[in-house]
């Protein structure tokens, strides 16, 4: 072989390896990632000598890190602090896990995370009001922890928020009315938690919600009618409250566009369900019942 062409064959090999060089921060975090969650006895695992570009569920984009999907891959421990090294990080999915301890403050300096996915894990401790700072958040899944206390009143300051996923927690407090700011809201998901108090009327100018299901918790008083009056709520999960179910005389008078109704009513109710099968239940309406039927991986 000649010399010409071992050359052509080193500045090959030398682009290749460049393209996916990323800073040595966000490697050792990686590292870190790997460690801290006993990497060696994931199904799928990393082979710290390759290339990353070679380490699954890690995607790289002009050489940063902007996804880690991890989903379903059996980790354990804790998330490292250096998490927070990820500027670039868009996708965080470890969903599906068995990751313990509070959730580290790195986290919410991730400041492009769209997508933060971290149900079905054991989880504690509280919600940080740092949240407020993930504001390109559009996705927010901790279902099936043990997250405690209030949610952070700056909740709603995350704008661009389409899906809010906390059931099956240990949260308390009041329902933060801020909530009636997220204005993309599609999906919100508090069942089986220590909610408590009235819940806000404003939720009514959510007029993009789809699903509401705040079923099981110690929520109080009258249910706000304009609620089953929205326009696109399809899935709409109130049961196991302290809601005085008078408000349910007025159902049979609204028109609705809900498919799915639970709640603790007289069940000789005038309100008819829609035919279930009218309703497309995929990944995107998870009812109280198909929660852990979640096979998502973004």
């Amino acid at each position: 072989m000649t010399i010409k062409i071992w050359r052509s064959l080193l500045v090959i090999l030398f682009f290749t390896t460049a393209a996916f060089a990323i800073p040595k921060a966000e490697k050792k975090a990686l590292i870190d990632l790997y460690e801290s969650t006993n990497g060696e006895h994931w199904k799928v695992s990393w082979d710290l000598s390759k290339n990353v570009s070679k380490w699954s569920g890690v995607l790289i984009e002009n050489n940063h890190v902007t996804a880690i999907t991890l989903f379903n891959n059996n980790l354990s421990g804790s998330l490292p602090a250096s998490i927070g090294n990820f500027q670039n990080l868009r996708i965080l999915n470890l969903a599906f896990n068995n990751v313990e301890g509070s959730l580290p403050e790195g986290l919410f300096q991730l400041t492009n995370l769209e997508v933060l996915r971290l149900g079905k894990n054991k989880l504690q401790g509280t919600i940080s009001n740092e949240i407020g700072a993930l504001k390109k958040l559009v996705h927010l899944d901790l279902f099936n922890n043990n997250m405690s206390g209030n949610l952070p009143e700056n909740i709603g300051s995350l704008e661009n928020l389409k899906v809010v996923s906390l059931s099956n927690n240990q949260l308390e407090g009041e329902l933060p009315v801020s909530i009636s700011n997220l204005s993309k809201l599609e999906r919100l998901e508090l069942s089986e938690n220590k909610l408590r108090g009235d819940i806000p009327e404003n939720i009514s100018t959510l007029q993009g919600l789809k699903t509401l299901i705040i079923a099981d918790n110690y929520f109080s008083n009258k249910f706000p009618s304009e609620i089953l009056k929205m326009q696109n709520l399809e899935v709409l999960q109130i049961q196991k409250n302290n809601f005085d179910i008078r408000f349910s005389e007025d159902i049979a008078s609204v028109e609705t566009s809900l498919v799915v109704f639970d709640f603790d009513g007289n069940t000789n109710t005038s309100y008819n369900k829609r035919d279930l099968k009218d309703l497309y239940l995929d990944s995107n309406t998870r009812t109280v019942k198909t929660k852990f039927e979640d096979d998502e991986e973004n």
